[in-house]
């Protein structure tokens, strides 16, 4: 369907256009016909690449090419099971991280299934309800309060029509609709003949005729030019790639040097100098780590998806453990968007409400005692007031919850009334004025046991003026005393008010509300925060990370909701105006140095995350309107919501909040460092073994004498032994004070220099231990196949012993942990019944070469073992009392 200015087309000429009927809309036929030509009214999926072309995206890393070529040598020199298990052991690899992707995206889809759309069509002279995807240009369809909106739609007929358009254009308040033809250059958000996509319905009722669906809405443009905002790469995907050609390069030299010392400086024949070259490649190369890495981030996926957050790809679990700033919308994730009034004044008493959200448990309090309506007569008048002109439902829904349908702040006035102590009537309403923006009040004729009243609920500054009040009056100053003191605490003031008319009276109209009200009170709204966000924003500030808050709310209410948070210092804040007037120095000033931030639109959150991206801040982002998109594609964590969330955020984040909970970002935080902590455990863990075997095939070239492992054992050791050890890492807990650490600089790296001495003094001790061992059972002229045996399994009981040292990087491994991870103990013992078979199984013997051992020959190999774990723990202690004394110095300086 070719693109219009719907907006400027008279209805006539329209349904003309759209080949549609107002009475009697489309039918089936016509339906299914344009159905086969424009498709689904669906946004466009995301181009995905094939899965053929996602498997072999895991083969995309220079440590895997290094191993190729090992293969491709191997297959030369015929030793094709050397080549067989090569191959395997890259596809493998492949495999597990092309599974966990795609269960990260699966857990996305499901996500989107849940929040699939109906729509009420009008099929035939018959109203159906159809799915929103089936919809077409030219259906008529019947939109009521609190619809999300399917399609682009012009409105045909509006009933007090309010939309909330925050996810299309930015704006905070509902935006009232009519059917009025308006210019063909009016601006998007002036269109208010017209329904966007993604948008919903705050209050009233329409029809409209869908103009516009799928890729050709206001939604489905914006999600288009999404592709023109750069993706930033993750610290971990950064790392790891660096860590990889550090480690190519080092094989590649090592390889050269060996193959030209043994070449020239001993007797070795090219092939069995190129299969010893391979067995130091392959065991230089830590082939376990990629596949370990995809488990522990998908371990970490599936963990945070039972704690409401859905990532969408697996480096970004652990960037989470990296952010050190969130930048956080207010409404209903630090916030619980349901309003709620918390205070009640009138001309001469002052009220507290209690409970809070839609649901009506709670009390309206005076001197903290329940008000009785009977005490207080005005009190009663005003909740009737409030109840009567109201347009809102409370109901209580099938799990239970309290939900409204209409306008949040007319249904939290409902809930007041529902506190009272003593019921409150809601009176028929004779004649009314609904609620126009632009004279901010709704009015309604009612009839009582006194005659016949004008109630009026609206803007405290409107009332007052119909009211007669000047602020320069004594009862006009006091009541302008009180708003300023309810509004510096954040509360948003709705008034109501009354006046007397004659019995005669049959309507009312802007005439009758000119002046002679008596102002009868004013209720404070706050929108509360979430109680569990309170101890997430602390936990964040003990973990080094800033919280700042980005809201479309005016100042006020924005710095007094921060102030109850623990975000900012309740008196410093900064509009988006002021921040669209800022060069890129004064805005990255403004970044770092305000926390709270009103009255911003959608672009403003995309200027603050480049300003501190700037700064070097790994920062994340939530959002839920299709202008979030690109800042939470920018951000280096996105965060969209999953219930109130667009799909354009959806997509363009790398994680979803199933609750729209700022706790469970703190949460995904935990996990993240959890996560990363355990990565480090395993890198620590991995090399010693890769760095171990590599020293004894050197040390075999250097002295020209035989190779103690074949490539099969190392591979074996690598993959097998050592994925199924490290694997138990993954599930160590979150450790002690880690939330109470600073964040990781991003660009920090995976080795530190402890990290390198550490896996140096391993590797000396492993290869050491085992050369003695080698030296000793040579001069007692042992079976060189026993020997190589016994090598193999020294290395793997190595491996299990330094797994119970690697649980903890520095504390001592005998501690009340020790027996928290099950799972470290589960393959300890998986991974002996396996060795044994490796010993005593023949197909074992023949597959990777070794030999049945008589019981006094595994007596090195437990003394290896036992003995790398003393001396880590000796070493661990040592450093210990290291650091203990630098930090004793400092603080004595």
């Amino acid at each position: 369907m070719q693109a219009r200015n719907w907006h400027g087309i008279e209805v006539a000429e329209l349904l003309k256009l759209l080949g549609t009927d107002v009475d009697s809309g489309l039918n089936q036929e016509e339906v299914a016909k344009r159905q086969a030509e424009l498709g689904a009214n669906e946004l466009p999926e995301p181009k995905k690449d094939p899965a053929l072309i996602k498997f072999f995206k895991h083969f995309n890393d220079v440590l895997i090419y290094v191993l190729l070529a090992a293969a491709v040598v191997t297959l030369f020199l015929g030793h094709y099971i050397d080549t067989a298990v090569i191959l395997m052991v890259v596809v493998i690899n492949a495999i597990i991280g092309y599974i966990q992707q795609s269960k990260a995206e699966k857990a996305l889809d499901s996500i989107r299934k849940m929040l699939s759309l109906k729509a009420t069509a009008l099929r035939s002279s018959v109203r159906r309800e159809v799915a929103s995807s089936e919809l077409v240009p030219g259906d008529i369809v019947v939109l009521s309060a609190g619809d999300r909106i399917p399609a682009d739609i012009r409105i045909l007929e509006a009933d007090n029509l309010n939309v909330e358009e925050s996810s299309l254009t930015g704006e905070s308040t509902a935006v009232g609709k009519n059917p009025a033809l308006l210019p063909d250059d009016t601006g998007l958000g002036d269109r208010l003949n017209m329904l966007f996509a993604g948008t919903t319905i705050a209050s009233g009722s329409g029809t409209g005729i869908v103009v516009a669906i799928g890729a050709d809405t206001e939604l489905g443009k914006i999600s288009s030019s999404m592709e023109e905002v750069e993706e930033l790469q993750t610290p971990l995907l950064k790392q790891t790639a660096a860590f990889g050609k550090v480690i190519s390069l080092i094989i590649v030299i090592s390889a050269v040097l060996m193959f030209g010392i043994g070449y020239v400086f001993h007797d070795y024949g090219t092939a069995d100098l190129l299969l010893a070259i391979i067995g130091l490649t392959v065991a230089a190369i830590p082939e376990g780590l990629p596949a370990v890495l995809s488990i522990i981030l998908a371990l970490g996926v599936q963990r945070m998806a039972r704690k409401n957050a859905i990532v969408r790809n697996l480096p970004s679990v652990e960037t989470l453990g990296a952010v050190t700033v969130i930048c956080s919308d207010k409404t209903g994730t630090l916030t619980k968007n349901e309003m709620t009034v918390t205070s009640v004044m009138l001309k001469d008493e002052e009220f507290t409400v209690t409970g809070t959200g839609y649901s009506p448990k709670g009390a309206i309090h005076h001197d903290n005692k329940s008000a009785n309506l009977e005490d207080y007569p005005d009190l009663q008048i005003f909740l009737t007031a409030v109840k009567t002109v109201n347009e809102a439902h409370l109901r209580c829904d099938e799990h239970g919850h309290w939900v409204i349908s209409g306008d949040a702040t007319e249904g939290c006035l409902i809930t007041l009334a529902e506190k009272a102590e003593n019921a409150v009537e809601r009176l028929p309403i004779l004649s009314k004025i609904p609620f126009d923006s632009s004279y901010k009040y709704m009015a309604a004729l009612v009839e009582n046991d006194d005659g016949k009243w004008i109630y009026v609920k609206g803007a405290p500054e409107r009332l007052l003026k119909m009211a007669d009040l000047e602020s320069s009056s004594g009862e006009g100053a006091n009541w302008q005393d009180k708003m300023y003191q309810h509004a510096n605490k954040g509360e948003r003031l709705i008034g109501a008010a009354v006046k007397k008319v004659s019995t005669s009276k049959l309507s009312i109209d802007q005439e009758d509300m000119e002046s002679g009200f008596n102002l009868i009170g004013m209720a404070g709204i706050i929108d509360p925060p979430r109680e569990e966000v309170i101890e997430a924003i602390q936990q964040c500030k003990k973990a080094g990370i800033i919280v700042k808050m980005i809201t479309g709310d005016h100042k006020g209410t924005a710095v007094a909701i921060g102030a109850q948070m623990g975000i900012g210092d309740g008196k410093r804040v900064l509009e988006g105006t002021e921040l669209d007037r800022m060069d890129d120095s004064q805005l990255t000033h403004a970044a770092l140095n305000y926390d709270v931030f009103a009255r911003t639109s959608p672009n403003n959150k995309l200027q603050l995350v480049k300003a501190l991206q700037a700064e070097n801040h790994v920062c994340a982002m939530t959002g839920d309107g299709v202008n979030d998109a690109p800042a939470l594609k920018r951000a280096d964590i996105g965060v969209a919501m999953g219930i109130k969330g667009t799909e354009v955020s959806k997509e363009a984040a790398r994680m979803v909040l199933v609750d729209d909970n700022f706790s469970t970002i703190v949460n995904a935080v935990k996990e993240g460092r959890r996560v990363y902590d355990n990565l480090k455990k395993t890198i620590l863990f991995i090399l010693p073994t890769n760095v171990s075997e590599g020293a004894l095939i050197f040390v075999s070239i250097l002295f020209g004498t035989t190779l103690p492992l074949t490539a099969v054992q190392i591979l074996w050791v690598n993959m097998i032994s050592a994925v199924t050890i490290s694997l138990a890492i993954a599930f160590e807990r979150l450790e002690q004070g880690a939330m109470e650490r600073p964040p990781r600089k991003s660009n920090s790296k995976l080795l530190s220099p402890y990290y390198i001495f550490r896996v140096a003094f391993v590797s000396f001790v492993i290869c050491g231990g085992i050369l003695l061992m080698n030296k000793l059972l040579d001069n007692q002229q042992v079976d060189p196949a026993i020997i190589n045996t016994m090598t193999l399994q020294a290395l793997v009981m190595s491996q299990l012993m330094y797994l119970f040292n690697c649980r903890s990087e520095t504390e001592f491994a005998l501690n009340r942990d020790f027996f928290s991870n099950k799972i470290a103990f589960l393959v300890s013992g998986i991974l002996i019944a396996v060795q044994l078979a490796v010993t005593y199984v023949p197909f074992m013997n023949i597959l990777l070469g070794t030999v049945p051992l008589e019981a006094r020959f595994w007596i090195w190999p437990i003394i290896i073992g036992i003995s790398v774990f003393i001396i880590v723990e000796l070493e661990k202690w040592i450093v210990r009392q290291y650091r203990k004394s630098g930090e004793a110095l400092k603080t004595d300086t």
